[in-house]
């Protein structure tokens, strides 16, 4: 077993399920937590060098720049409304991300 993937992976899907978590109860810890683990999911994917690593690494940003932001805009306005479709926007970039990690897996005849 790779021990680097599975760590990887873990971050990648974490991120997600914070996020995903963090819909159904609208806090500021919850969102903290969901940009936490999603930048250190990106910082992982810095280091990736396989077939589909710029993707990988594009939509991870993609989550991070609708996290970090709602976690402002939650902050300083409030404004919970535009902090849940920013939420589930990185959702859809997470979701892509996994789908991106198994097709890579797959194509390469990797065990899951």
């Amino acid at each position: 077993m790779d021990w680097g993937k599975v760590i990887y992976i873990f971050f990648a899907l974490m991120s997600l399920t914070t996020t995903a978590g963090f819909l159904y109860e609208h806090n500021e810890f919850a969102l903290f937590v969901a940009a936490s683990i999603n930048v250190i999911s990106t910082f992982l994917k810095i280091g990736i060098k396989n077939m589909l690593s710029a993707e990988l690494f594009a939509s991870s940003l993609v989550a991070d720049l609708h996290l970090v932001p709602a976690f402002i805009i939650l902050e300083t306005s409030n404004n919970i409304n535009v902090v849940i479709a920013l939420a589930i926007g990185a959702i859809i970039a997470n979701l892509f991300s996994l789908i991106l990690v198994l097709v890579e897996s797959s194509k390469a005849g990797d065990e899951f």
